[in-house]
């Protein structure tokens, strides 16, 4: 009981220091985090995305993918080899069960209100 009020107590104190006022350029001390800066799940990023990019690698903050980049579709696990599409996109690729535990749901970064053109080959990036 004691060590579950501890890490309440910690928790607690660390959202209260990291929602002090900052300047734009600061992060965080374990969540809000700027791009560049070590994480362990993507809801501590400002970018929310969690980026490791193999799996040996430690994870950093990252931008989301941008139209026509490579995308991950989300996570089990909240840590990506590449990141979620922007806001008012959509990662199309393949979707799996067994993708999302072994984090190879992977695709491109597509706008769906953008008009299909048929005949064009994908861009590949």
């Amino acid at each position: 009981m004691l060590k579950a009020v501890l890490v309440i107590t910690l928790l607690v104190v660390a959202v209260a220091l990291d929602e002090t006022p900052e300047s734009p350029e600061t992060g965080g001390i374990i969540i809000n985090l700027n791009n560049g800066e070590l994480c362990a799940i993507s809801g501590q990023c400002k970018s929310s995305c969690c980026h490791r990019p193999d799996p040996l690698g430690l994870a950093r903050c990252a931008p989301r993918a941008a139209e026509r980049e490579v995308c991950s579709k989300k996570s089990l696990y909240e840590t990506y080899y590449f990141c979620t599409c922007e806001d008012g996109l959509r990662c199309e690729g393949d979707w799996s069960i067994g993708g999302s535990i072994v984090n190879t749901n992977f695709g491109i970064c597509e706008d769906p209100r953008a008009p299909k053109q048929p005949g064009l080959p994908p861009h590949n990036t």
